[in-house]
């Protein structure tokens, strides 16, 4: 029942883990501009937290069984520009992690789950993309789940399910507050507020609501459009018990995928994130497609997600199991 840190361990180390029983996690995070009271690195933290903890729990609920985890890669597309946004093309993410898991697989390990913290469409589809490639070349399973953990949070699947874990509902305010966060709003302040405090600039307190219509949310960089300040949804109401709730009900869903994977009573394209069936959003798509075509296309699914994006959760829409 251990969790291992790949970069402290020797060869011969690795070499004596018995590869039916041990799960390598890498973790893969872009550094990006979230706000004036947010680091950069907010989306690397949370993909780290998610990771660490899924290695913890994975080794307490399966005695024997190890966990390996690689160093951070601060990689990512689909990112919003500004200082201190390192944007990395997205066929170099695709390529980076394909090269990672394929030298695991060569190493023998079977395992492979990529953690991640950012929701870029195009940057879940390289993450998905890299590890179908790596599980079909080399016969091994490599997943990247966490695109659908985040559709699923996002279109407010959970809210129940936090609900019971804050021991409260949500007001009608919170709600609505919820069905507009997107990018360094209520969610990922509260989560900087319990990992890292003392990253978290005081003038979150005062910062006003950011709202953008669909219309607006199709122009690259938005949230910095027309002195916006980089974050989209309500930072002012953050709070680490909304955090500690949220992260709660995510990791048990996690969890429960990765027991899935590692018994085979799932595949890794069960839980891909749904932009990866979108072609637009593939590494090759616009090397490939007419102009035309390819912007026709993209407006329309854009539309399509930012309309269900846009709904409210709501309690009859997400009953109790």
């Amino acid at each position: 029942m251990t969790v291992h840190r790949l970069e402290e361990m020797s060869t011969p180390a690795l070499d004596a883990l018995e590869r039916a029983r041990t799960v390598v996690v890498l973790t893969v995070s872009p550094l990006e501009a979230h706000g004036p009271h947010l680091p950069v690195g907010v989306d690397a933290f949370a993909a780290r937290h998610f990771a660490e903890t899924i290695a913890e729990r994975l080794v307490s609920a399966r005695p024997g069984w190890s966990v390996v985890l690689a160093p951070t890669l601060h990689l990512g597309s689909f990112t919003f520009e500004a200082a201190g946004t390192i944007a990395v093309r997205q066929r170099v993410v695709r390529d980076a992690l394909v090269d990672y898991g394929a030298a695991l697989a060569r190493s023998g390990f079977r395992f492979i789950l990529v953690a991640n913290g950012h929701a870029g469409p195009g940057h879940l589809t390289a993450l998905d993309e890299a590890a179908t490639i790596v599980s079909r070349r080399h016969g091994v399973t490599m997943a990247s789940f966490t695109g659908h953990l985040a559709w699923e949070f996002l279109r407010g699947r959970y809210v129940r399910a936090i609900e019971d874990e804050l021991g409260r509902g949500l007001t009608a305010d919170e709600r609505a507050a919820f069905a507009e966060d997107a990018h360094g709003g209520w969610w990922e302040t509260s989560l900087m507020l319990l990992l890292r405090p003392d990253l978290v600039h005081d003038s979150f307190r005062t910062l006003p609501p950011a709202r953008y219509s669909l219309a607006r949310r199709l122009v690259p960089n938005y949230p910095l459009k027309n002195g916006g300040l980089g974050y989209v949804g309500h930072p002012a109401l953050a709070d680490p018990a909304f955090a500690k709730a949220t992260t709660e009900v995510l990791m048990r869903e996690a969890l429960a995928i990765v027991e899935g994977l590692l018994d085979g009573r799932l595949e890794p394209a069960d839980r891909h994130s749904p932009f990866f069936q979108v072609p637009f959003f593939r590494t090759n798509f616009w090397r490939t497609a007419g102009l035309t075509t390819a912007a026709v296309a993209a407006t329309a699914g854009l539309l399509g997600w930012l309309r269900s994006r846009s709904r409210q959760p709501s309690k009859s829409a997400h009953p109790r199991p």
